[in-house]
């Protein structure tokens, strides 16, 4: 079992790097998202403060590297990389699904690297919301938890990736309770994330119910999982697995409609990803409630050239929020984060479809927030 799930992260690593994984025919939702530029920002764009405290940690800046491996030589080089990369800025990340090593324990170090080498970033555990299912106990998620000593403990759901996956495993049910019972009896935050197909108001409501400490989206319109599992596919002359990963590769709820949902319906810290590739489209997430902004593939292609490469593409993520909230004359958080916003198209049809106030938000000041 080890060797097949550590042949599968193998994989993954691979097609993420060689192959366009990217959605198709969906898009995040952000260009349907507009922040309102000031001609007069009556604010220095050198003093703006991108710091922000979040789970009671603070970070240099609402940025996160989001889970992507682990378990694999070249996953433990990868993890090193970024965390290195993360200390240095004051930020954190999180780390991929950490079953292989629960298998196997000599591949803890592929994961335990990433607190060697980020010694006070914030660093965010992983299992995965299927292997609760099928009998993940709190011990468990304990043991992924002390394997980097982490801040806080993910819960990945995957239902998307697992229906198109050839060795998927698709028994959710149970899921929700299992993740009530964890977040009940560990001293961690419970963050529950999606894998790039979203979360609705509906589901962040039930997960606020059962006590987890935030939710990342992590909607459609960037890396789709399905496409990865049709290369895996295509590879191994699957027709119909292939079939099913093309046919769902744009499955989803776009990630700026699922951020609006999640974040309209909850009190919890919530984490946009899924296809945030700019500065411009991290103020947007910002501003529509986020506390942080996620991000995976830009970052996987830099960290397998090194940690400089990485380091410069989180700084010019950075500089491009700031240039952003320059022009829209948000000098802090608590000012992006009440900067009106214009929402149309495809986003306001749905929002206003399923009942969403997104008016409010055009309207806002910082007296009168939506």
């Amino acid at each position: 079992m080890a060797e097949n799930t550590r042949k599968r992260k193998s994989d993954h690593i691979r097609i993420a790097t060689t192959h366009d994984i990217q959605a198709k025919n969906v898009t995040t939702g952000f260009e349907d998202i507009h922040l309102i530029h000031r001609a007069l920002p009556e604010v220095s764009r050198e003093e703006i403060e991108l710091s922000t405290s979040v789970f009671g940690h603070k970070f240099s800046a609402p940025i996160i590297v989001n889970a992507i491996t682990g378990g694999t030589p070249e996953a433990e080089d990868i993890n090193a990389t970024i965390a290195t990369a993360v200390e240095r800025l004051g930020l954190g990340m999180g780390v991929g699904s950490q079953r292989a090593a629960l298998e196997d324990k000599n591949l803890e170090r592929t994961f335990s690297v990433v607190r060697k080498k980020a010694p006070t970033a914030f660093l965010i555990a992983n299992i995965g919301g299927i292997q609760l299912a099928r009998g993940y106990t709190v011990n468990d998620a304990k043991k992924a938890i002390d394997m980097i000593d982490a801040d806080a403990l993910a819960i990945h759901l995957n239902p998307l990736q697992e229906a198109v996956q050839p060795e998927g495993e698709t028994n959710f049910k149970g899921v929700l309770d299992k993740i009530g019972e964890i977040a009940g009896q560990i001293d961690k935050p419970v963050i529950v994330k999606e894998t790039g197909a979203g979360i609705s108001a509906e589901e962040a409501e039930r997960l606020e119910e059962a006590g987890v400490k935030g939710i990342d989206v992590s909607g459609a319109g960037g890396t789709s999982f399905a496409a990865v599992e049709h290369f895996r596919a295509e590879e191994a002359k699957n027709k119909n697995q292939r079939k099913l990963g093309e046919v769902f590769w744009d499955w989803g709820i776009p990630t700026a409609i699922s951020l609006i949902e999640v974040a309209q319906t909850v009190k919890i810290p919530v984490i946009a990803s899924g296809g945030i590739r700019t500065g411009i489209e991290a103020a947007k997430a910002l501003a529509l409630g986020a506390s942080l902004v996620g991000l995976a593939q830009p970052i996987l292609k830099a960290a397998v050239k090194g940690v400089d490469e990485t380091e410069a593409t989180i700084t010019l993520l950075a500089e491009e929020l700031r240039n952003t909230m320059f022009l829209v004359g948000a000098g802090n958080m608590q000012q992006i984060r009440l900067a009106p916003v214009v929402v149309t198209g495809k986003v306001a049809d749905w929002l206003r479809a399923r009942g969403f106030n997104i008016e409010c938000y055009a309207r806002r000041s910082l007296k009168h927030g939506c």
